[in-house]
């Protein structure tokens, strides 16, 4: 799935580069994913019943695709002033916003006398001083390839807007966050409506709506409406393939896992971005990129670490109260233990003693 969203943002620099609006790229990836995702509805539901949907639930799928409409929107404004790479090195905060909000919603356990609960808190804030370097101190450019770039990719990245480090690491981070209150909300949905893939196409339509709504306001250009390159409908078609198929299988996970599982894979992001960035655009790494994403990368480990811990405890907690639960049974199902004075048995035996 990392694979899947670090290449659609790089075809989407691309495409932004050519001229396509990030409002209007959110709206026609979602617009045209739910036509993806209809027919593949009715094939699923076609043995299982739908789920009941209530007035508070549809208020709950707005929210969510009002939520990560902001998410897609920012994300992409974020990369078209910065690069892909700085958007994945952003994404390794997730751990440790999602550890955050979940606290707040109550989805995780926060334990300041447990040895795992100060990882997690330790790594959280280490994550979030990774992501202030890397937005604020750019650094020396690393040179990885001894020649310049060949005039396809010179021409390719023409005419797109001047690069704005702060500016585009401040809407990445912000994105960020939207990212880590979706994942509260899809699990947040998903406990009490078991349909991912209704949940995925019911908020996409919202998302749609919201995203069309800033679209229409932001671009004064009509004509921006109309793609007219090849490379910027390669970009939406896949952009709208790695929409559903992405958020079908994270609202998945989130309801089996949680929503800090989903975010434990977004700093793999990191070394993906690195790849392709450099490889097919030509982006330039940056020394403070390779430092913030570092420290980012041990916030984040230390935080998976307190999170293995305390799963492990978890576990050894449940063994430990089903050998008492099998403790207790066996005691109850064993005869019940008569004194030896009252016991019938010892009382004749004695008697035919004193005789």
């Amino acid at each position: 799935m990392e694979v899947i969203d670090v290449t659609c943002n790089t075809i989407g620099k691309v495409a932004m580069a050519k001229g396509l609006s990030s409002y209007i790229f959110t709206t026609y990836i979602h617009g045209i994913a739910i036509f993806f995702l209809i027919p593949f509805a009715f094939l699923f539901h076609r043995n299982n019943p739908v789920p009941p949907i209530s007035f508070s639930m549809i208020f709950r799928l707005f929210l969510l695709g009002a939520v990560c409409g902001g998410c897609s929107m920012l994300s992409f404004v974020g990369i078209r002033y910065s690069s892909p790479t700085l958007a994945s090195a952003m994404n390794n905060l997730s751990p440790a916003l999602t550890f955050l909000m979940g606290i707040l919603f109550r989805m995780e356990n926060l334990n300041l006398r447990a040895h795992s609960s100060l990882l997690k808190l330790v790594g959280t804030f280490v994550s979030i001083s990774g992501a202030f370097i890397v937005t604020f101190y750019q650094g020396l450019p690393i040179i990885i390839f001894s020649t310049p770039p060949t005039e396809l990719f010179h021409s390719l990245l023409r005419g797109t807007d001047q690069p704005n480090w702060v500016l585009g690491g401040f809407l990445l981070f912000t994105s960020c966050i939207f990212l880590s209150i979706s994942f509260i909300i899809k699990t947040w949905i998903v406990r009490e409506f078991r349909s991912e893939v209704l949940i995925t196409v019911i908020s996409f339509f919202f998302e749609t709506l919201v995203a069309g709504l800033v679209a229409f306001v932001a671009e004064e250009d009509k004509s921006v409406w109309t793609p007219s390159r090849e490379i910027i409908w390669i970009a939406l078609l896949f952009g709208a393939l790695q929409a559903g198929l992405v958020n079908i299988v994270q609202t998945w996970a989130c309801g089996k896992k949680g929503p800090l599982f989903v975010a434990m894979f977004k700093p793999l992001q990191m070394i993906i971005a690195v790849i392709w960035g450099v490889s097919f655009l030509k982006d330039v790494l940056h020394l403070g990129s390779v430092i913030g994403g570092t420290v980012i990368g041990i916030g984040f480990y230390t935080v998976m670490k307190g999170k293995a811990e305390e799963e492990m405890k978890k576990e050894g907690d449940e063994s430990d109260d089903e050998s008492a639960v099998l403790h207790s049974s066996e005691e109850d199902a064993s005869p019940h233990k008569i004194p030896l004075l009252q016991d019938p048995n010892f009382v004749v035996y004695r008697d035919c003693l004193r005789v």
